[in-house]
């Protein structure tokens, strides 16, 4: 078959590098049957970035897709930079876990192979582990670095490179793109890289799952409250990796596991996630379906289900009505910084003013405003970090270096990270939302709905609605954020903007506190009314997403509720018509 000569040279060149047999044997199948426009993504698109969360994308041939010689060059890229700059010297150390993936363990073991084969002490986990879980084991272990191999949530034929600096967070500019720099130098990879002989002398890292539930439990409140819980909780591990963890936890937060049911179709690793449409629980009860019917069946009220590499959580609610409510990751963030705030008040009850104004709380720039709303009322920080726990979890690293104390840190897209772990972690907050769950309704017999709307009146309603469309192509997004950065819009559904944040590379001109991103381009808009409304372009998939948020004045009570979600409904639809423009930039609608 004839190809253009530049695409022909990038597949030869291809096969020259990739030593993996099977490998080899799956890309010349794959070269055949492709089309030229397929061939030309995977074999002559765009390198290989960090993004949101570490390098994610389709497994396939080629070097901008994740197969055994990209995952070689990439760690061959953070070999070389521990080497330059990490803080051991001359003993440099990295931890390596993976998720239940294809391919997971085998990229795990040719990532242990470029280390152990530079000079670098490989700690490796035999069997899947949570992200969470390694961004601990990188501090705990006195490592240079950590490095999960996973794709969280993302469609199946996905996996990703998600690296971890010697603090346990994750990198960011500019040490990402210089390990990519050092990855993708125009050189071969070292064929001895492939040989798997090595990964032997790798250190075991299971018994750090121990120590990490272990430390992340002293978060726990009410432990003896936990073992009196008449409350039942459903839980699901999504076809994931939270299952051995998330029941070590809910032990250490003394829980009894009668009243911790698993859902047993989706309780172990399965890479083809094959009772969900969608492996992302934050889709809501469409993807909860088998969640909400095992709940159903043993009479559990509330259901908790992390994603596949358990560092975010869906939490489900059986109301009065006998309805399933999934709450959303705002809803979830107010309950959870009411809860940590609280706790810290109760701990510290002669604090002084300025002893409150030193804790803090951090959220994401789309996340909602009641957290500041808070804040203001009650005397504690909060601060806005850009979109993605690598921003959160180094913005709370460098806060606790210079003394001040950061107690939780949330993001919209149910994440939240209240312990010392700096990322995401959906095991511990999983047993956090059982204990207050089992708090409010053994003390009060009030669900979590109902301590929602509490909140609600006492500060304020801070409603959300956040969805997404997606883009055909690049290009689309870049013309997007292109158009509405230049051309911003005066009015949003008749009401005046009053606030841009702009932070694409665009138009920078415009002040704002945060960095401009070419990855993730983000605007913010904000209108007379105090109304929110924030364009994202999704860092990991090919979406446009936008965040909106009402906020009223406190003291109106639920039954003002519909009012308020009509107002919101509306704005939205404006927001679509006067922003996105679908029909005119061809989006594609999301999976309803």
């Amino acid at each position: 078959m004839s190809r253009p000569a530049d695409l022909q040279a990038a597949i030869d060149k291809y096969f020259q590098w990739e030593k993996n047999p099977k490998a080899l044997e799956e890309a010349k199948a794959f070269v055949e049957t492709e089309s030229e426009a397929t061939l030309r993504k995977f074999f002559f698109g765009d390198p290989l970035a960090f993004g949101t969360a570490g390098v994610r994308c389709r497994m396939a041939p080629g070097f901008s897709a994740l197969n055994h010689a990209t995952v070689i060059l990439l760690s061959h890229g953070l070999a070389k930079y521990i080497l330059q700059y990490g803080k051991n010297k001359p003993d440099y150390k990295i931890v390596i876990g993976f998720d239940g993936r294809y391919r997971s363990a085998e990229f795990a073991k040719d990532a242990a192979s470029v280390f152990i084969r530079n000079g670098i002490k490989v700690y490796l986990f035999s069997k899947v582990v949570p992200t969470p879980t390694v961004s601990f084991a990188a501090p705990f272990l006195n490592c240079d670095a950590g490095l999960m191999i996973t794709a969280s949530h993302n469609p199946k034929p996905d996996n990703g490179y998600k690296a971890y600096w010697s603090n346990g967070a994750q990198i960011v500019a500019p040490r990402d793109v210089d390990i990519c720099k050092l990855a993708f130098d125009g050189n071969a990879p070292n064929p001895d890289y492939f040989d798997w002989s090595v990964v032997d002398q790798a250190e075991n890292a299971d018994y750090v799952l121990e120590e990490y539930v272990k430390s992340e439990a002293k978060l726990a409140k009410f432990k003896e409250q936990n073992g009196d819980s008449k409350l039942k909780f459903t839980y699901s591990a999504f076809h994931g990796v939270g299952y051995e963890a998330s029941m070590k936890m809910f032990k250490a937060f003394g829980f009894n596991e009668d009243v911790i049911f698993s859902v047993k179709e989706q309780q172990d690793p399965d890479p083809t996630f094959r009772t969900v449409p969608n492996p992302n629980p934050e889709e809501g009860l469409r993807v909860l379906k088998l969640c909400t019917e095992e709940a159903d069946r043993n009479g559990s009220q509330v259901v908790l289900v992390n994603d596949p590499d358990a560092d975010r959580i869906q939490v489900a609610e059986k109301q009065a009505d006998g309805k399933w409510r999934a709450f959303t990751g705002n809803e979830m963030g107010v309950i959870l910084t009411d809860w940590t705030w609280h706790h810290w008040k109760m701990a510290n009850k002669t604090a002084t003013a300025e002893e409150r104004a030193n804790i803090y709380i951090l959220n994401s720039a789309v996340s909602s405003q009641i957290a500041r709303t808070m804040a203001k009322m009650e005397g504690f920080k909060q601060d806005v970090a850009l979109t993605g726990f690598k921003w959160i979890g180094n913005l709370a690293d460098k806060y606790r270096k210079e003394g001040k104390n950061v107690i939780l840190g949330w993001e919209e897209s149910i994440g939240y990270m209240p312990g010392i772990t700096l990322d995401k972690d959906g095991v511990s907050v999983a047993a956090i939302f059982a204990e207050i769950a089992n708090h409010f309704w053994s003390r009060l017999e009030r669900r979590l709905s109902d301590h929602l709307y509490e909140l609600y009146k006492r500060y304020g309603y801070h409603l959300t609605r956040n969805s997404y469309w997606i883009v055909p192509d690049k290009s689309v997004t870049t013309k997007i954020f292109e158009t509405t950065s230049f051309n911003p819009p005066k009015t949003i559904n008749g009401t005046k903007v009053v606030d841009v944040r702009d932070l694409t590379v665009f138009n920078t001109t415009k002040g704002a506190s945060l960095p401009p991103s070419a990855s993730s381009p983000m605007i913010t808009y904000t209108l007379e009314t105090g109304s929110i409304i924030t364009l994202r372009a999704s860092g990991t998939e090919p979406k446009v997403k936008y965040y909106i948020e009402l906020i009223t004045e406190p003291g109106i009570d639920r039954s003002g509720e519909d009012q308020v979600l009509a107002r919101l409904d509306e704005l939205e639809k404006a927001v679509v018509a006067e922003i996105l423009r679908p029909e005119e930039f061809k989006l594609i609608p999301r999976e309803k």
